[in-house]
């Protein structure tokens, strides 16, 4: 044999060598992909909105002219698109990450709706996080920005808490009859920094909120009733508090957290350490009458700081009776929240909000209700500082998959109508809303709802109807109407026009709208 044929058949051997342990390698890579097999999911929901209405002058930062919405036009066309993707190992382990692409306003640079539609600026991480059980246990932990919510029976959205947030959540179900949540979530933290001493910026330092909250949802034949407590800690540096510019100026973190979490007031203390809030709540419902129903929902919390101006305390309940027929479920609810009384100097008797990003079952206009991307909140996303009563006919049904609900709302303030002179708007200037205890006007930031006395009142009446054209395409068309009275008198609004409505004193205002939403589920 020649030394070509030998190297030949060297190079052989080699070949077959590495083809051997190629072969090898996928049989290994493959019965390791079999062994931890990932089960993908897909969820997704295409929303196309069109709004036309007329409520400029109707609330808190509306438009100028009584044409629009939030300085948007008479008529919008916006769109929405949400996508889920699950990954599941087994029962016992799951990742989710949940993208939300819009409001994308048609003819809006901005948002992505222009010539081009080429902005990337509206894609948005909704969600993140993993799910899994502690091993030999029931124990199921979920650990990421997730959706977080207060339980409510009866408008089906809690008042305090409904929105998506960092958290980590404990659930544990003792029996058929015992379960416990438990969670520690963090809405705020490194959005700005604590200023200290000397006035010196000590940046991301003391600017955090974190919540702790237990629940004990208790199920029976016939009743459920969960009682629950929820404790939260607040950081000085949330809030621009020392007088440097003008408040919210340091973007959504003081925004968000001023409109729910103080009383919009503000005196000379300075603040230098934790604020504490601290909530309660029992809801519950009773089914064992069915189709009769009863649902109630009683909620209490203070939010309490160094500044006792900022201090906030107060409660809401409400609650919800209806029967179910084969044609449709009518039912009447109320609602009543405590207000401020007539002295500033003690903060607000109005209940803490922390976030209500939920869709409030009792109205889809007046306050935050509509499932999709309609105009909504008009009176405010809560119910703080109001009362209520309603009426309404719940998924009436005549022809199939097609329903209609009709709401009838009549609903009022519990404030003091002495408080009409520290939240109007004049003067509001930056410099005195600072440290000065002489001015002890609202910040604009405390209006949600808009604010409203005991000699104000608002009727609300809205028609919603839906069509299943196919099993995942839904059409709804939703139209709403609202009617408000303010005092005109010297000792309500006379004198002191409420912040946002342009000047206006006292008097009637309208506002209405129509939404027509087509959505694509999957």
């Amino acid at each position: 044999m020649g030394s070509k044929d030998a190297e030949v058949m060297k190079e052989g051997i080699i070949m077959k060598k590495l083809m051997t342990l190629a072969l090898a390698a996928a049989m290994m890579l493959g019965a390791t992909t079999g062994a931890n097999a990932i089960d993908f999911k897909a969820k997704g929901q295409w929303i196309m909105s069109f709004d036309y209405g007329m409520h400029g002058t109707f609330g808190q930062g509306k438009a100028a002219n009584n044409s629009g919405f939030k300085n948007e036009d008479q008529f919008e066309a916006r769109q929405r698109v949400r996508l889920q993707l699950d990954a599941v190992a087994s029962e016992a382990l799951s990742g989710t990450v949940f993208f939300e692409i819009g409001d994308q306003v048609w003819g809006q640079d901005k948002t992505g709706g222009a010539l081009g539609a080429d902005n990337n600026s509206v894609v948005e991480l909704k969600r993140a996080y993993i799910d899994w059980m502690v091993p030999q246990t029931d124990l199921k932990v979920r650990m990421g920005i997730q959706g977080l919510a207060l339980p409510a029976f009866t408008t089906n959205a809690s008042q305090i808490l409904d929105d998506d947030v960092a958290a980590i959540t404990l659930n544990y179900q003792f029996n058929e009859n015992v379960a416990l949540t438990a969670f520690w979530a963090r809405p705020y933290n490194d959005n700005y920094g604590y200023v200290g001493q000397n006035d010196k910026p000590n940046n991301n330092y003391m600017d955090n909120m974190d919540m702790f909250a237990v629940l004990l949802p208790l199920t029976f034949d016939g009743v459920k009733v969960t009682p629950w407590v929820m404790y939260a800690a607040l950081g000085p540096g949330m809030f621009d508090h020392e007088g440097h510019g003008n408040w919210g100026s340091y973007g959504s973190a003081w925004t968000r957290a001023s409109r729910g979490l103080t009383s919009g007031f503000v005196g000379g203390d300075k603040l230098d350490s934790y604020g504490n809030a601290f909530w309660a709540g029992v809801t519950g419902e009773v089914t064992y009458w069915d189709p009769f129903r009863i649902a109630w929902d009683v909620n209490y919390g203070s939010v309490s700081y160094e500044d006792e101006k900022m201090n906030r305390e107060g409660w809401l309940a409400s609650l919800l009776l209806e029967y179910k027929l084969d044609w449709g479920t009518p039912g009447l609810y109320g609602w009543y929240g405590s207000g401020d009384d007539n002295n500033p100097k003690n903060g607000s008797e109005r209940m803490p909000v922390v976030s209500a990003n939920g869709n409030n079952d009792f109205s889809n206009f007046a306050f935050n209700g509509n499932p999709y991307i309609a105009r909504e909140c008009a009176l405010g996303s809560t119910m703080v500082g109001t009362w209520g009563i309603g009426a309404r006919l719940k998924d009436v049904s005549f022809l199939e998959d097609l329903k209609h609900t009709l709401r009838v709302n009549f609903m009022g303030g519990t404030n003091a109508p002495k408080m009409a002179k520290y939240v109007g708007y004049n003067d509001l200037t930056a410099g005195k809303r600072g440290m000065n205890a002489e001015y002890l006007h609202m910040g604009a930031d405390a209006f949600d709802p808009i604010y409203l006395t005991t000699e104000d009142y608002a009727l609300e009446v809205g028609l919603t109807n839906t069509y299943k054209m196919y099993d995942n395409f839904t059409v709804m068309l939703d139209a709403a109407y609202i009617a408000m009275w303010l005092d005109d008198s010297r000792s309500t609004w006379g004198k002191n026009a409420m912040y946002g409505f342009s000047g206006n004193k006292g008097g009637t205002y309208d506002a209405w709208n129509v939404n027509l939403s087509f959505v694509y589920s999957f």
